[in-house]
């Protein structure tokens, strides 16, 4: 019958962790299972996943395409009319989405304004002040 007092692991489930540098006897002391001289003898001694070789790697094959402006995107926090209270708080350049209702007349400053937001902020009889 099986119960806490007599579990055990599966037969070969468990492994003694190599220890590796403890005497010619233990067989893996001195070069430690790595051989003698050579790259992969070194600590760090392997190329990467990316070396072909010596080989021009593929991604120096392939042709370079499209334009990249990465540096110089201009990226908005994006906050919906349901998340008014949110945006006060907001740095940064903000825009302001047209996903919910307002309840009164706001007077809204932000960056940018979809024309679903700005069409329902003045319907409310507020401003959208872009700044």
């Amino acid at each position: 019958m099986l119960n806490l007092s007599n579990l055990q692991p599966q037969a070969g489930s468990k492994k003694r962790k190599k220890r590796v540098g403890r005497g010619t006897s233990s067989g893996l002391g001195k070069t430690c299972g790595r051989g003698h001289k050579g790259q992969t003898s070194r600590s760090g001694g392997t190329k990467g996943s990316r070396f072909e070789g010596g080989q021009t790697p593929l991604y120096r094959r392939l042709p370079k395409r499209g334009f990249k402006n990465h540096p110089f995107r201009v990226v908005y926090q994006v906050f919906n009319l349901f998340e008014l209270d949110k945006a006060k708080k907001a740095t940064g350049l903000i825009k302001i989405l047209g996903s919910g209702e307002v309840t009164g007349p706001v007077e809204v400053k932000a960056h940018k304004f979809s024309a679903s937001a700005k069409k329902k902020i003045e319907a409310a009889g507020g401003k959208a002040i872009n700044v």
